[in-house]
């Protein structure tokens, strides 16, 4: 048995490092850092010279012998690092609409304050880009047992007036009305925007451009369940085959 268990546990001692602040510096789990400091577990060659190489200790050294206090101290500086110093990726923070807070949003959807204790969402997005969460909450954008289904959650980009009109017809947008939020297909006529449901029982919503105060292109889906992906050409048959039979049915 190697000495790397101890040796890392005295590092993190004497630089007073949480094994959660240790772990994140080489991408270890904590739980696997404690395995190694145990010696339940030995590490990959690979992860010993990471750490030898950061901390700039021979390999022997880290391996073979229990270091003291007076080497780690000369060691390379950057054992002082401290989890506050890591450069760590800045994700979006998008707040989210629920069924609990969209009939709130309704009014209060341009009030800084309310938007600011909304549910967020922390994503690897653009951060200069604006965006926000949906909770679908109903069956409208389902087709053939497809789509998006009650607490499957959507993130929209924020979509200027001026570019409504330069959307491609069948894009899937989050439009607040005067008095609704509405997740459908949007379709851009002379006579004004058409938003219509997948569910093929459902009618279409016509608004007018000027109706609308905000509109948000769907450009992320989180399921909360896994879909099923199958053959395209294997659901037109089945959909085919079934069509059929029920004009047989009716003979």
């Amino acid at each position: 048995m190697s000495f790397f268990g101890k040796n890392i546990k005295k590092i993190r001692g004497v630089k007073n490092l949480s094994q959660q602040a240790f772990a994140d510096l080489f991408d270890l789990k904590r739980g696997t850092l404690g395995a190694y400091e145990e010696g339940r577990s030995e590490p990959k060659i690979d992860t010993i010279i990471k750490i030898a190489n950061y901390f700039s200790i021979a390999i022997d050294d880290i391996l073979t012998a229990e270091l003291t206090v007076n080497q780690l101290l000369r060691f390379n500086d950057r054992l002082t690092l401290t989890p506050e110093d890591l450069e760590r990726e800045e994700f979006a923070e998008i707040p989210c609409i629920t069924e609990k807070t969209s009939a709130d949003y309704l009014e209060y959807f341009n009030n800084p304050a309310f938007l600011e204790d909304l549910p967020k969402l922390q994503l690897p997005l653009n951060t200069e880009k604006k965006f926000m969460g949906y909770t679908v909450t109903n069956l409208e954008m389902t087709s053939h047992d497809k789509g998006l289904y009650p607490k499957d959650v959507v993130v929209g980009e924020w979509v200027p007036s001026p570019v409504i009109k330069k959307l491609n017809n069948g894009t899937i947008v989050l439009v607040l009305t005067g008095d609704a939020l509405i997740l459908r297909r949007l379709y851009v006529t002379d006579k004004g925007l058409i938003l219509r449901a997948d569910h093929k029982n459902i009618e279409d919503i016509c608004v007018q451009k000027k109706e609308v105060r905000e509109m948000w292109r769907i450009r992320y889906v989180f399921f909360r369940r896994i879909p099923e992906y199958t053959d395209q050409f294997e659901d037109k048959l089945a959909i085919l085959e079934r069509q059929m039979r029920e004009l047989r049915e009716q003979m």
